[in-house]
């Protein structure tokens, strides 16, 4: 599993850009995700943003805020093979962005 992450802090300011800034600065990045995607795209299972978190404790539940954007599900060796590929995502174009990978077991 793939995670791509940024502080919802940062994507608070993003957001306060003027538009057609902050619109450039998504196109320029959606066509390098487009070009990453089809370069690796045969290791790519899955992906999908995100939407609003719920967070539920012993004491209920309650809206909530993280830093999970995206998730992948990707086909790969290892860890390590697999963070290869990543080293140099568009993601990071977003400022303070990760992407985290661990392995998913069956249980």
């Amino acid at each position: 599993m793939v995670m791509y992450l940024a502080p919802a802090e940062m994507m608070q300011e993003w957001m306060k850009k003027p538009e057609e800034e902050r619109k450039a600065e998504e196109m320029k990045m959606q066509a390098e995700w487009k070009a990453w995607t089809e370069a690796h795209g045969a290791m790519i299972k899955e992906t999908n943003a995100t939407g609003k978190t719920t967070r539920v404790t012993k004491d209920g539940s309650a809206p909530a805020r993280n830093d999970l954007m995206l998730y992948s599900v990707v086909e790969g060796e290892s860890p390590e093979t697999v963070a290869e590929i990543f080293k140099d995502h568009p993601h990071f174009g977003i400022p303070d962005a990760t992407i985290e990978i661990m392995p998913i077991r069956p249980m």
